[in-house]
């Protein structure tokens, strides 16, 4: 069975500034010849690791709200330096806007059941790229209209 996780993007302002530094993670990357995966690193492991990647994403909270989700790829689990235990999140660079789900401020991640992760945001007149070029105001404004 499928199960996400949810993170605080701490330090990020918009989904438009979540979307450039992933880009220019890869540039950065790419011109020093290493990976260009997307890899969020942290202290604790999940447990459930077969279900998330089942399927799973990292739905990411901005400003208060889930609005974006990356998929996972993988998850590794490694000694860094220190000798200290760190787990790798490893996701597709794509981000898929969410519909905008309030969050409370929390430590660390969250497990997240599908039925209670919000669906991504599409509209019949709207595909994913037309969604993605939009500025996050108007995106916002038309979500909070049920517009989209």
């Amino acid at each position: 069975m499928t199960l996400h996780l949810v993170k605080l993007c701490v330090g990020v302002e918009s989904v438009d500034q979540l979307r450039n530094y992933i880009e220019q993670r890869q540039i950065h990357a790419l011109a020093q010849g290493l990976s260009d995966e997307q890899i969020h690193t942290t202290r604790m492991v999940p447990t459930r690791i077969d279900e998330l990647l089942d399927g799973g994403s990292l739905y990411w909270v901005i400003k208060g709200n889930v609005q974006v989700r990356q998929k996972l790829i993988d998850i590794r689990v490694h000694k860094d330096d220190a000798g200290k235990k760190r787990c790798e999140l490893v996701m597709e660079p794509y981000l898929h806007q969410t519909q905008l789900q309030p969050r409370r401020a929390f430590q660390g991640w969250r497990y997240l059941k599908p039925s209670d992760a919000p669906p991504d945001v599409t509209g019949p007149l709207l595909d994913q790229d037309q969604l993605a070029d939009m500025p996050e105001a108007m995106r916002r404004e038309l979500q909070e209209l049920c517009l989209i």
